[in-house]
């Protein structure tokens, strides 16, 4: 049963690392379906971000760490890109990076290994 457990890091890091490729590769398109805040400039640090969070997560470095700050990072998304839609009847983005941030926060208090930073 612990191996089937095992696998949960991966099914949620490995998402987050070609999410932040998308970010890298479709800057543009990603650009112009949010528009501001932040620009292309933010698209990319964005993308690089995701990244970070989903190779520390898999290699358990830092990744307490990574993963609070990628639930801070996903909880400024959906107040600041997906709230404004929510508010006009379409919700589901919001409930989705609320919901990744819950869970980056249940792995930075259950499953990081790396406790040098945030103890």
């Amino acid at each position: 049963m612990n191996s089937i457990l095992g696998i949960g890091k991966y099914l949620y890091a490995v998402p987050f690392a070609i999410f932040g490729f998308f970010h890298m590769t479709n800057a543009a398109t990603f650009n112009e379906m949010i528009g501001p805040p932040g620009g292309v400039a933010m698209i990319y640090i964005t993308g690089i971000c995701l990244l970070a969070a989903s190779v520390s997560m898999l290699i358990g470095k830092f990744d307490k760490l990574a993963a609070v700050l990628l639930a801070l990072m996903l909880i400024l998304f959906a107040l600041i890109i997906h709230l404004p839609n929510a508010m006009n009847g379409d919700a589901g983005q919001l409930l989705k990076d609320i919901a990744l941030a819950g869970g980056a926060l249940m792995y930075a208090s259950g499953f990081a290994r790396d406790n040098s930073v945030i103890g």
